[in-house]
């Protein structure tokens, strides 16, 4: 398979996944995997869906479902990575960049997708 270049404008044609800088940059979270860094990204998308279909919760803060599954199908991987992932980026056991609460047997936990982490270690970028 052959791969063209990019030429003017073209990459404008594409949707891209949005990362924060920040999470490549700063020494804080170097330790967090590159695949946990991407989804973090992909939360971050689901987010705009969240908004736009009004899911707050009783704080006004926007939330995703995410499930394990979800996870494994969109990064391609086993329950294992995938529940790691998570865990990397849980506020329990992790950096605190996603909050969940579990709401029960046989429902999703509740997402709150949190910036607040980032923005406190934005003076740690090169």
């Amino acid at each position: 398979m052959q791969f063209d270049y990019f030429y003017g404008n073209e990459a404008e044609q594409f949707t891209f996944y949005r990362i924060p800088k920040i999470l490549i940059t700063s020494p804080h979270f170097k330790k967090i995997s590159d695949s946990a860094k991407l989804l973090y990204g992909l939360m971050l998308d689901r987010m705009s869906l969240s908004i736009r279909n009004g899911w707050l919760d009783d704080d006004n803060r926007a939330y995703i479902f995410f499930t394990t599954n979800d996870v494994m199908e969109q990064m391609c991987c086993g329950t294992e990575k995938a529940t790691k992932m998570l865990t990397e980026l849980d506020s329990e056991k992790g950096i605190g960049l996603i909050e969940r609460v579990k709401q029960g047997q046989g429902k999703p936990a509740i997402i709150s997708v949190s910036y607040t982490h980032l923005r406190a270690h934005e003076t740690d970028s090169y």
